[in-house]
């Protein structure tokens, strides 16, 4: 098992968001967390990365007790979060935005060039960019940008944010189709997200309501049922 959160309760402040979470996810699978805002999806993120503290219960990673450890030391165990928004440096360049995937390795120059390469191979519409202010680039090829810098630090997990955040349908789907490539490469992901497209390509299904789990299901299962619209559509 590659993460495993077991009554997992954080929040802000004296506010508490996350009620007691447990989840997992197996090496090489694509897991999904559903819910609407407010429910606690990126509290999630937050807690798993380190923005937000562990109140109780257990967070583990690689074998490794997440507990306090800081942001850069879980990911240099591995562990990257592509945030909501895309989170990329406007002001930077594609190259340079790319090259900061690299801050939490000590990468050769070789293996640097191959990993940009190979990214630039994922996401061929940014390999002319590569001088360009990432303000320029257009909503997808921003999430693109954010994905790509997320692989340039050699992920084991890969957390991301509402990935179809502010995009439209078509590039949501191959974006999704990227995802999917990427698991098969062996890459290991966590999505939360808002739409039900992310089904499509995951394994399993958590929904949360309200900052505690309320269903789990196999995404298939949940595609081919009405469970989806009763329990978190209504």
């Amino acid at each position: 098992m590659l993460l495993e959160i077991e009554d997992a309760r954080t929040g802000y402040g004296g506010l508490e968001v996350l009620h007691g979470i447990s989840l997992t996810v197996d090496e090489g699978e694509i897991v999904t967390v559903l819910g609407p805002n407010g429910t606690g999806k990126t509290s999630l993120m937050r807690l798993l990365s380190g923005v937000l503290p562990l109140w109780s219960g257990k967070v583990r990673f690689a074998g490794t007790e997440l507990g306090r450890l800081s942001p850069d030391k879980r990911a240099r165990l591995g562990l990257c979060q592509l945030p909501e928004g895309r989170g990329i440096f406007q002001t930077l360049t594609v190259g340079e935005n790319l090259d900061l995937g690299l801050a939490a390795r000590r990468a050769p120059a070789a293996t640097a060039k191959a990993d940009r390469d190979r990214v630039l191979g994922i996401f061929p519409e940014l390999a002319g960019r590569l001088d360009v202010s990432a303000s320029s680039l257009s909503g997808g090829q921003q999430q693109m940008l954010a994905l790509g810098r997320a692989l340039m630090s050699s992920p084991k997990l890969l957390l991301i944010d509402e990935l179809s955040f502010g995009l439209a349908p078509r590039i949501v789907r191959d974006l999704f189709e990227v995802v999917r490539e990427l698991r098969e490469q062996g890459v290991t992901f966590l999505i939360v997200e808002q739409q039900s497209a992310a089904l499509r390509i995951s394994d399993r299904t958590y929904i949360l309501r309200g900052g505690r789990n309320e269903l789990t299901r196999d995404s298939a299962e949940l595609l081919a049922s009405d469970e989806l619209a009763t329990s978190y559509l209504r």
